[in-house]
């Protein structure tokens, strides 16, 4: 159990449950977005699909979480930055998914300014990605 794992349920008012601990440091120790999948796989002797599901939703409704749609087939998920709460996320980033080895990264360093709409709509959310060779796979 990870100190910054504890500080960040503590910091979005979460319980502190095992299923809560565990996958929140299995996706610190893995610095890329995690699909439900690979944690159904990593922690399949420990917690079921629908625990996963729960504490994967509940993070993101708490502004743990950010989702990140890649084209991949599965919604993955990653750690939002200090500034999303449970009102709103503030991660207009942009994701790197590599076509060779299908992680997704979260590119903090490159802001995405929101699209300009035409009158009537209305964005909630919205996911740049860009697809290509991962700076690992390029070597």
């Amino acid at each position: 159990m990870s100190k910054r794992a504890l500080s960040l349920l503590k910091s979005h008012e979460l319980r502190l449950t095992d299923a809560r601990i565990d996958v929140l440091d299995f996706i610190i120790d893995h610095p890329r977005a995690i699909s439900q999948p690979e944690l159904e796989h990593a922690l399949v002797h420990k917690y079921d699909r629908v625990t996963l599901y729960r504490t994967l939703n509940t993070f993101t409704e708490k502004g743990l979480l950010h989702q990140v749609a890649d084209n991949s087939g599965s919604m993955k998920y990653a750690l939002c930055n200090d500034q999303c709460s449970e009102h709103e996320h503030h991660h207009e980033h942009l994701h790197f998914h590599c076509i060779r080895c299908q992680e997704t990264v979260c590119i903090d360093s490159v802001m995405i300014a929101p699209p300009a709409l035409p009158a009537g709509f209305q964005a909630n959310d919205f996911n740049f990605v860009a697809n290509g060779i991962c700076q690992k796979c390029a070597q």
